[in-house]
């Protein structure tokens, strides 16, 4: 009984561990490249690919509070402060449903179309945000580079997830 508890305790700090890496490689993904949006405030950045992967890989909580938290860091970091709660809402609500459409459908064609609603969330979510926060111009300034986006954040951890997975498989 002892062993079953320590087992599960460590499983815990290990999915905490890993929830910490991710978070951290969300942020620096966030900051390594950003590229500002003509029209707009925020910047096209390489995050979702972290975001996304995690809600593949580990699910709609963890996909949730990887997303969030890692992006709003980076945003706090690299003095986007004003976009960090609409970050922590959208980037959240990415990792979460990708992480719930994945666990819900389940394989390839279900981990695809998790991506893409999960990519279709974020352009949305910050679409609606920044109506509120600049206006409806603004907003839609930022719409197709948030697609592009978006679509390089699907197709990276498309690719990053099926390489982890087969090779976890050996």
């Amino acid at each position: 009984m002892s062993s079953q508890i320590y087992e599960e305790n460590r499983f815990e700090t290990k999915d905490f561990v890993l929830c910490g890496i991710l978070m951290a490689l969300t942020t620096v993904m966030t900051m390594i490249v950003q590229i500002p949006v003509v029209g707009a405030h925020g910047y096209v950045n390489m995050g979702d690919t972290v975001v996304l992967f995690s809600g593949l890989y580990l699910g709609k909580k963890h996909g949730a509070i990887i997303g969030g938290v890692g992006s709003a860091l980076a945003d706090l970091i690299s003095g986007y402060g004003i976009y960090a709660p609409l970050t922590f809402v959208t980037k959240g609500l990415e990792g979460f449903v990708c992480g719930l459409i994945a666990e819900k459908i389940g394989g390839k064609k279900g981990n695809t179309i998790a991506a893409i609603v999960g990519g279709i969330i974020m352009v949305s979510g910050y679409f609606i945000g920044e109506i509120f926060m600049f206006g409806i111009k603004t907003s839609m300034a930022a719409v197709p580079a948030n697609t592009m986006q978006a679509t390089f954040g699907v197709v990276t951890a498309l690719l990053v997830f099926a390489g982890v997975k087969r090779s976890l498989k050996k």
